[in-house]
């Protein structure tokens, strides 16, 4: 397994104006990391998307670097005004985008979800109908480019492991798949290895994660926690510092036959670059446990 680093990571040294995209590139490498996933467009230089995200897949050529995913919101049933067709446009415009990036992969997402207030029938397979339709249209498109694309365990509304799958069964199609954020499905209140177990068949990239968890029975623990959607508390930690089994999550996507990329995604309360790196040695550490057990 590769591992890959997000610049979702780094968001707190770029919104700080200590880091740009570019400057992620290089320093993933330093750090050892085998690829990088990137998370949006963001130029430092207001520079256009276009623009910058040649300039950033000729940077990673340049390093070495494999762009092993590119990642951005979309929402097909309120995005873009609540027009459908004008959203999967937008997609396919930054399908283009990951073009450029030499990305291999895209994630969008399906939706966050009906507006808040919404009243009346408002079940996931209401509107499974419209997800799959618009997923299918936008992985045709990608196809044709050579790019696979994806949807993640993210968001409340599509963050349950039987949704996700419903949703990748009624798209139907080779080049659509599923990325497992193996800390994500705690924010659905979802048990991270029965929820791997079922997810590991569809993946086609994976986000190492961990949450340091408490029981919403507890008193709020306050700064850096946020509420699941049954209200436990849940805060970023380092890899292997956190209540996920990310070893455990590791192999059970080994075992499916899963062999990609995993993409650290670090949002943790400590130091973004010294959280990385411990984060890294550990995956890496868990990663050879599990190729050495499932040997045996």
């Amino acid at each position: 397994m590769k591992i890959a680093i997000s610049t979702y990571s780094f968001s707190r040294l770029i919104s700080s104006g200590a880091m740009t995209q570019l400057d992620c590139i290089s320093k993933a490498k330093e750090m050892g990391f085998d690829a990088i996933e990137f998370v949006e467009i963001i130029p430092h230089d207001g520079s256009a998307e276009e623009r910058y995200a040649a300039r950033l897949g000729e940077e990673a050529r340049r390093q070495g670097m494999e762009v092993t995913n590119f990642t951005f919101g979309a929402d097909f049933l309120t995005g873009s005004g609540g027009d459908t067709q004008a959203e999967i446009e937008r997609v396919r415009k930054r399908i283009d985008l990951a073009v450029l990036l030499g990305a291999s992969g895209v994630r969008h997402d399906a939706t966050v979800g009906f507006p808040e207030g919404t009243r009346g029938y408002r079940g996931f397979d209401d509107v499974l109908p419209v997800l799959s339709a618009a997923c299918r249209e936008v992985t045709e498109y990608a196809a044709g480019k050579g790019v696979r694309t994806m949807v993640e365990n993210h968001g409340f509304f599509c963050q349950d492991s039987d949704r996700v799958e419903r949703l990748i069964n009624a798209v139907a199609h080779p080049n659509f798949g599923w990325l497992v954020d193996i800390g994500n499905f705690l924010c659905a209140d979802e048990n991270p290895i029965t929820a791997v177990g079922r997810a590991a068949p569809y993946a086609f990239y994976a986000h190492a994660k961990d949450f340091h968890v408490k029981s919403g029975m507890m008193p709020d623990p306050g700064e850096g926690f946020f509420r699941s959607r049954g209200g436990n508390y849940l805060r970023g930690s380092i890899i292997g510092h956190g209540d996920v089994p990310v070893k455990q999550c590791i192999a059970a996507l080994k075992k499916a036959g899963y062999d990609g990329a995993v993409a650290i995604e670090f949002e943790g309360m400590e130091d973004p670059l010294k959280g990385i790196g411990i984060g890294l040695a550990n995956l890496r550490r868990y990663i050879e446990q599990a190729e050495r057990e499932l040997a045996k």
